[in-house]
């Protein structure tokens, strides 16, 4: 092997690839959850818990966005919302000893099964152009005309992104429309492309709702719940995003209220499209070979 090689069959890559196929199993049957009536709590915790029970940990929490949401939306601790005639995003993540998978699908309740088509047929052609030397922006731009091409709009503050070891997000950026100069891609690494598609102005800005946060340092806090959240978070979390209904302390809310005053957590307010307008969503995970990709979340 020559020295600028990358062995695709090292450790790393062998975890990746177990991450996706646990996630693919676990996205298709918590697709098939959602429906008129079921509650959102109930398919996030199922999802979760499935993860752990196939040997791997959620790399965040289930994010279950509905029509205008675009990201970041997850149940409550009590949260009893159910699921209506409404367009449902499921974005699942999985980490294996911190290497990570990450995908999402639509579940198109509302009766608009071409916005749903659009994100896919989307990442469909994102797919079809990746090898290494491509620059990011080609796919950028073959994301954003397809699903123009529906009548829709990319959602344009939205994009993929490179997957590290205990991080959800770095380079490179895969935008979801057409940039003059973007990034050139490599083989090895390791990559989420998703396309959203939206019949509003293509747009998302942050809401109110915020429940789930990362880790932004480590610290001290002088209240004793804050404290024992700040060590479940640390040991069990570390730098990946969690859910407060995730944490084993008395007031979980009022624990992150204080770790966040103290800047040792940063939150993730939901997204929402500027229009109020539905959003659809497909994303796959890849490694990037050298003669195209390796769709590690596809199902099997």
């Amino acid at each position: 092997m020559s020295e600028n090689a990358v062995d695709l069959d090292a450790e790393k890559y062998e975890k990746h690839r177990e991450a996706g196929r646990i996630l693919a199993e676990v996205r298709d049957e918590a697709a098939e959850m959602v429906d008129v009536g079921v509650k959102h709590l109930e398919v996030a915790e199922w999802a979760e818990d499935k993860i752990r029970e196939l040997g791997a940990q959620p790399a965040f929490p289930v994010n279950i966005s509905v029509n205008e949401e675009a990201a970041h939306a997850t149940p409550s601790i009590d949260d009893d919302s159910t699921f209506g005639e409404d367009m449902v995003n499921l974005d699942i993540g999985v980490s294996v000893d911190g290497w990570l998978a990450d995908t999402a699908v639509t579940v198109d309740l509302s009766g608009n099964p071409e916005l749903k088509e659009a994100s896919e047929e989307a990442l469909d052609a994102a797919l079809e152009l990746v090898e290494p030397g491509v620059d990011s922006g080609v796919i950028g731009a073959e994301i954003e005309d397809v699903i123009k091409a529906y009548g829709y709009n990319p959602v344009v503050n939205l994009s993929g992104h490179g997957l590290g070891h205990w991080e959800q997000h770095t380079e490179p950026n895969i935008p979801n429309r057409a940039v003059s100069q973007g990034t050139t891609l490599e083989v090895g690494q390791v990559i989420a492309i998703e396309p959203f598609a939206t019949d509003g102005s293509g747009k998302v800005s942050e809401g109110a709702d915020e429940q789930i946060f990362a880790l932004e340092h480590e610290g001290s806090v002088r209240d004793r719940s804050a404290r024992k959240a700040l060590e479940q978070i640390t040991e069990e979390f570390r730098t990946l995003p969690f859910a407060t209904r995730w944490l084993d302390v008395p007031r979980p809310e009022m624990a992150l209220r204080r770790l966040k005053m103290n800047n040792i957590v940063h939150g993730y307010p939901v997204l929402k499209e500027d229009d109020g307008k539905l959003v659809s969503q497909k994303e796959h995970t890849i490694i990037v070979t050298e003669d195209g990709c390796e769709v590690t979340t596809r199902s099997r």
